[in-house]
């Protein structure tokens, strides 16, 4: 008797331990799970078949949200051009023409859809002016400390998808 038992309780607690590894990534797809910093990994955009580094090869950038649902966004690349007049009000046309190319911000609520996978960012404010007051929807999913979504209409035209790591 007392072995079967013993049996019993290791199968129940493999049986456990299965289920709980097979949803794992499951239970990592809900609003609370997206709390906190994450760095930029990549910013791809596809646009007629082709894809390019929508930021350059080393993007920079830092996605942050907290547990009230607020969130910042900003992203550029590497090699922005230093402004020579030293007064970003004062920069060259072709300046401010790479500084616009080369970054976006927003800022404002997001929410989480975890039956359909899907981030909602409500931006109150961006870089991009068009997209603010607006809401986007995302699909997303989270594989350990890599959070990666789709942005359907990227502000320069396609498809992107982001990846993002999270920040230790």
């Amino acid at each position: 008797m007392k072995h079967m038992y013993t049996l019993t309780l290791g199968t129940l607690g493999l049986l456990l331990l299965g289920v709980v590894l097979a949803a794992g990534d499951a239970f990592a797809q809900t609003a609370r799970d997206l709390v906190g910093t994450w760095t930029l990994v990549s910013a791809i955009n596809e646009q007629g078949g082709d894809k390019t580094d929508t930021y350059g090869p080393h993007p920079k950038g830092i996605l942050t949200m907290d547990a009230n649902g607020r969130y910042v966004l900003v992203i550029a690349r590497a090699d922005l051009p230093k402004v020579a007049s030293n007064n970003r009000t004062k920069a060259t046309a072709e300046e401010n023409k790479a500084i616009v190319q080369g970054s976006i911000a927003h800022f404002g609520t997001v929410s989480v859809n975890a039956a359909d996978q899907t981030i909602t960012f409500k931006i109150e404010t961006s870089l991009f002016p068009k997209w603010d007051g607006t809401e986007h929807k995302r699909p997303f999913t989270i594989t350990g400390d890599e959070l990666t979504y789709t942005v359907p209409s990227a502000s320069g035209g396609g498809t992107a998808t982001v990846v993002w790591q999270r920040a230790k």
